[in-house]
């Protein structure tokens, strides 16, 4: 049995403005109706796999359970990273956790927002790469390249291996980013894989190459695993000692330093979805190269990406060229497609300007669903309120505003004081300033409701949690 093992961490600038740090992209819908992480759950389950083990971050832990459900999916263990540390303490975080309950777990580590469009070939790669992993190896899947790519690391094969096989091939050397020339050197060779940043071994064999490679990070991250939590089926990793382990990634870690190596070549299709250059490409252009979002309309465009992430917001362009246009309600990006692989910069310039787009998306995903702004005054917000079936917001109150709750799909509980009541479709509810309230949807369907905020301040963090079923401090 194989024991996926799904990275879901991220910074989320790559693919900005639809990608953010509060929401990075294996979350999002980019290629088809399922977001990047469902599709890396269903592309790894069947008889051969267990259910998957993640690791995440805090932010996300009620993102992936969600996500997983509408898959119906189940996961055999969430880690919440207390910090995003790199892949090197995330992997070994997960190998100390399958390995107290079998130490010769095969596990198939993956970044969950990559594209891999033929699901069938790769778990075919990855079943031929089962008898090397199982014999002790650490096995790297490589990815055949289509084009001089300078953003991978490459992998260069022994003189005597087969970039095409079928079956693992053995390992020359690790290559750093190459320039332009260089790759272009590489792709001629024809014995350069891409490296994909997939792995495949047991936890006893890649525990024993940290224990020979990197013995502080076995202490740290054995520690911050030992003293972690379990938390509404959550394991939490102990911050403290989490701290202490180094920032690095398991190539730098473990990969470049083992001697116990193979690569399993792969040459059915992948993309790391690194730029919105990438998402044109896998998009499949049409005959002049365009690829449109359904409300967004190309004339006497080529080779041209044009996304609108609004239902009601139109995106026309005329006489565009190599550009890349993605249109949201409180963000527009326009780079030309070679340029794409500084939208990061445009992150960065307004993370100094303290805008709050370069990190926040206008819709504010939580354990109970979702809210947005629909208008913001000096005194006053309105808000679009989703509240999941069955779940339900903390007990709180506000010091600095009153509230006015209007429900306009489902029924809502709704607790004011003492006072608990129903509120259906069209009926309303006023909260006092200082009252304590909570709203819950006791229906089975997602319950809408349009919430007024008046007062002074209206900040998110004028709010006093008295219970909370999704225990947040």
């Amino acid at each position: 049995m194989i024991n996926p093992v799904l990275l879901c961490g991220g910074s989320g600038t790559r693919l900005w403005p639809l990608s953010r740090r509060s929401y990075p992209k294996q979350f999002a819908r980019i290629l088809g109706e399922q977001s990047l992480f469902q599709a890396s759950a269903l592309r790894l389950s069947g008889e051969e796999f267990a259910a998957p083990l993640i690791v995440t971050g805090d932010p996300f832990r009620f993102i992936v359970t969600e996500q997983l459900a509408q898959t119906e999916k189940s996961p055999q263990g969430i880690l919440i990273e207390p910090e995003g540390r790199n892949t090197a303490p995330a992997v070994l975080a997960a190998a100390l956790w399958l390995a107290e309950r079998d130490k010769d777990a095969l596990m198939l580590v993956a970044p969950s927002d990559h594209v891999i469009p033929d699901g069938g070939a790769f778990r075919k790669a990855v079943e031929a790469a089962v008898p090397r992993a199982q014999a002790g190896d650490l096995v790297m899947f490589g990815i055949a390249p289509t084009r001089p790519e300078t953003g991978f690391g490459y992998l260069e094969l022994a003189q005597d291996a087969d970039a095409t096989a079928d079956t693992p091939q053995s390992l020359t050397r690790f290559v750093e980013k190459p320039d332009a020339t260089r790759a272009e050197e590489m792709l001629a060779a024809g014995n350069y894989l891409w490296n994909a940043g997939i792995f495949l071994f047991t936890a006893s064999a890649v525990i024993d190459a940290y224990r020979t490679h990197a013995p502080a990070l076995l202490e740290s991250v054995g520690a911050a695993l030992a003293k972690g939590t379990s938390d509404l089926g959550f394991i939490r990793l102990d911050a403290a000692a989490w701290e202490q382990a180094e920032d690095i990634s398991i190539d730098y870690a473990i990969m470049e330093k083992a001697s116990n190596l193979a690569v399993m070549p792969y040459t059915a299709g992948w993309s790391d979805l690194g730029g919105w250059d990438a998402v044109w490409l896998e998009s499949g252009p049409d005959g002049d190269g365009n690829v449109c979002s359904e409300n967004a309309t190309a004339l006497s465009c080529q080779n041209t990406l044009l996304r609108s992430e609004t239902p009601d917001l139109e995106l026309v362009g005329i006489g565009l060229q190599d550009l890349v246009v993605i249109a949201m309600s409180d963000a527009v990006l326009v780079a030309h497609k070679d340029e794409a692989q500084r939208v990061k910069d445009a992150v960065s310039a307004l993370k100094e300007r303290g805008a709050s787009q370069a990190v926040q998306l206008p819709r504010d995903y939580r354990p109970w669903g979702w809210y947005e702004s629909l208008a913001i005054g000096g005194r006053f917000q309105v808000k679009r309120i989703v509240v999941n079936p069955g779940a339900a917001l903390s007990l709180q109150s506000h010091h600095h505003r009153s509230e006015h709750w209007v429900v306009v799909e489902g029924t809502a509980r709704v607790t004011v004081g003492d006072d608990v009541k129903l509120v259906s479709e069209n009926e309303s509810v006023y909260i006092p300033l200082g009252a304590v309230h909570r709203m819950e949807n006791p229906g089975r369907l997602p319950m809408v409701l349009i919430e007024v905020q008046t007062g002074s301040y209206l900040g998110e963090d004028d709010i006093i949690r008295y219970e909370d079923v999704y225990a947040r401090e």
